[in-house]
């Protein structure tokens, strides 16, 4: 699990608002900027990038892919 941003946690925000369109850091540690598709997981408040869902299904809530055979 990666480290968490304490620095970010409150507002998600930090010294990245000085940078326009900036706004925070996800689960993963992927800057999130104004415009990015975001995915929040009600359950716990972690909020990470839209292409990030399979590596979170994965590494955080124990999901398998697989194919049929």
């Amino acid at each position: 699990m990666p480290e968490k941003d304490n620095e970010h946690s409150e507002t998600g925000c930090s010294n990245l608002v000085a940078q326009t369109g900036h706004c925070r850091i996800d689960y993963f540690g992927n800057e999130i900027i104004e415009g990015d598709a975001i995915i929040i997981d009600k359950n716990n408040g972690e909020v990470f990038l839209e292409n990030s869902l399979e590596d979170y299904l994965i590494e955080v809530l124990g999901f398998q892919f697989t194919t049929t055979e």
